[in-house]
């Protein structure tokens, strides 16, 4: 029997949903740390995530299901923490700008909860399938 919630869509949102929690979590230590001494601030990447995910112009990759099929494309690859090294906004090395921060973590909560509507909005498909709604 087909997995249903196995679609290449949901598994992309769900991808989408891990990478803004894991960048919800990176975000909250720049902030708690904003007083740290030498601290580097890190954020997540995951744009090339999803570029990979996506494949080439944009397009869901195939699935291969059976030997016959065409070939579809490598896993994406992971997100990625990175540390801003490079810059450093007070004398004592640190370089969190809380208002950047906390500009960030709004915009991503808005980012997971349209993820999150929109899985819910498939699942909500799927089940006016599954008890024959139009």
């Amino acid at each position: 029997m087909m997995n249903w919630l196995d679609t290449p869509v949901l598994r992309i949102m769900e991808k989408g949903l891990d990478a803004s929690s894991l960048r919800q979590r990176v975000l909250a230590n720049n902030v708690a740390n904003v007083d740290t001494p030498g601290f580097k601030r890190s954020d997540v990447s995951f744009q090339v995530a999803l570029e990979s995910a996506l494949g080439p112009n944009g397009v869901l990759p195939l699935k291969e299901t059976l030997s016959g099929h065409l070939a579809g494309t490598q896993s994406p690859a992971g997100v990625q923490i990175k540390t801003d090294n490079a810059t450093s906004l007070r004398n004592d090395g640190n370089n969190v700008d809380i208002d950047q921060e906390m500009a960030d973590v709004a915009k991503n909560g808005l980012y997971y909860d349209s993820v999150a509507q929109a899985i819910q909005s498939q699942l909500g498909i799927l089940r006016k399938a599954i008890q024959g709604q139009p």
